[in-house]
């Protein structure tokens, strides 16, 4: 457990908890150690975006359902692209007000800022695009 802690950097206790709640699986030992596979250490990965995307239990649990079958019926496709789009539209009120914020900021500061916002609107375009296509 210790390994795959490091590995995506959050507490053994927070393994634990995953664990015992169902969000990861694990095999065991001879020795009744918990052993984790590359998909584990994956669903964990994911596991911490979401939380970090403040997305409740539940919602990764189905998350991560979809993930592992593919599978989805229409209405949880409609439900998916909406809560989607949701979230689109609060990050840009969350950007407008950030604009606010960036325009008193010193030139050099806000060309940092404007490369990181470049990358990560080139990388959700992109993403975007390929759903589309």
């Amino acid at each position: 457990m210790g390994e795959i802690a490091e590995i995506a950097m959050v507490s053994k206790r927070t393994i634990d908890y995953y664990t015992s709640i169902g969000l990861l699986r694990a095999e065991r030992s001879k020795s009744n150690y918990r052993i984790y596979s590359d998909e584990s250490i994956s669903d964990l990965k994911f596991i911490e975006e979401c939380k970090s995307l403040h997305y409740p239990l539940d919602e990764i649990r189905r998350k991560l359902e979809i993930r592992k079958t593919k599978k989805l019926r229409d209405s949880e496709v409609e439900k998916h692209v909406k809560a989607v789009t949701q979230q689109m539209k609060q990050l840009q009120n969350e950007l407008c007000v950030l604009q606010l914020l960036l325009e008193k900021l010193d030139q050099q500061q806000k060309e940092e800022f404007s490369t990181t916002f470049n990358i990560q609107g080139n990388a959700l375009m992109k993403s975007l695009l390929n759903l589309t296509s």
